[in-house]
C-alpha cells in the first residue's frame, strides 16, 4: 500500500509524511517562542511563590478564605503569587496578592472552554500560554516555593511533579506546603503506609513536603526556609 500524494506548488508529488513532518518541525519555534517570552518576562517579576488548587472551589468556602489569606500574607513577606490565572484557588491566590498590593501573575493557558484570566491578575504580570508543559516548566522554574491546596488531576499532577523534580536532584530542593490536613491525610497515610512500606521511596522523601491547616503556618514554613538562604530560579529539566 504506498503512501498518499499531495502536490507541491511545482505541481510536484509531495509524501504526505514529508508534509507533517515539515509541520512538526515549524512548531519546535512556537515551544521555543513560548519559553523565551516567559523567561525573559518571569526573570523581571523576582522571587515568587506559586499557589495550587482546585479551579472549582467558590468563593467564601473554606480553602477559598484559607488561599486568600496565605496569598495575602505572601505579599507582606515581600514575595510575589503566581497561579494558573484561572478561577477557584488560582483566583484566591490573586486576589490575596492584590489585595496587599503585592506582585499577582497568572500563567494562563488557552483553552476551548476558558476565559482568559481571572480580574485579580495584574495586567503586566499577565502571561498566556498554548502548551502545557512550557506553562508548568514556568511555575518550576521561577517560584521560590509551592502551597498547594486540595484540588483534582491537575493540582496532584503539578504536587507530585515538583516533588519528583527535588528527589531526583532536577531542582533545589525548595519548600512544598500541602494546606487541608482534612483533604490530604489520606494521601500522605498511603504515602507512607504503602510507597514507604513497600519500599517504592525512602522514608526521608516524606520530608519533602509540609502539611498543615494553618495559613500562617504554612507562610512561615517557607520564608523560614530561606532565612539563610539565597533566592534565584530554579534549574528545572
Amino acid at each position: 500500500m504506498t503512501a498518499p500524494k499531495f502536490f507541491s506548488e511545482e505541481n510536484k508529488p509531495v509524501n504526505q509524511f514529508q508534509v507533517e513532518s515539515n509541520r512538526e518541525l515549524w512548531s519546535i519555534f512556537k515551544v521555543m517562542g513560548e519559553f523565551v517570552e516567559g523567561y525573559d518576562s518571569l526573570l523581571k517579576i523576582g522571587p515568587c511563590i506559586s499557589i495550587f488548587g482546585s479551579a472549582r472551589t467558590k468563593p467564601g468556602t473554606k480553602y477559598y478564605e484559607m488561599a486568600v489569606k496565605t496569598a495575602a500574607c505572601i505579599a507582606e513577606n515581600g514575595f510575589g503569587v503566581i497561579t494558573g490565572g484561572g478561577p477557584g484557588i488560582m483566583e484566591a491566590g490573586n486576589k490575596g496578592a492584590y489585595q496587599a498590593g503585592g506582585k499577582s501573575v497568572g500563567l494562563g493557558i488557552e483553552l476551548p472552554r476558558e476565559q482568559g484570566v481571572n480580574r485579580y491578575v495584574s495586567p503586566e504580570y499577565e502571561i498566556n500560554f498554548r502548551y502545557f508543559f512550557v506553562r508548568k516548566v514556568m511555575f518550576v522554574k521561577y517560584a521560590q516555593g509551592f502551597i498547594v491546596f486540595p484540588g483534582g488531576f491537575g493540582t496532584l499532577d503539578e504536587l507530585f511533579e515538583t516533588l519528583t523534580l527535588v528527589q531526583t536532584e532536577k531542582i533545589e530542593k525548595i519548600p512544598i506546603v500541602m494546606v487541608g490536613v482534612e483533604y490530604w491525610k489520606g494521601l500522605v497515610d498511603w504515602i507512607k503506609d504503602k510507597l514507604v512500606e513497600d519500599g517504592y521511596i525512602s522514608e526521608e522523601d516524606t520530608n519533602l513536603f509540609f502539611l498543615t491547616d494553618d495559613e500562617d503556618l504554612a507562610v512561615k514554613y517557607v520564608c523560614d526556609f530561606y532565612k539563610n538562604k539565597g533566592l534565584e530560579p530554579n534549574f528545572s529539566y
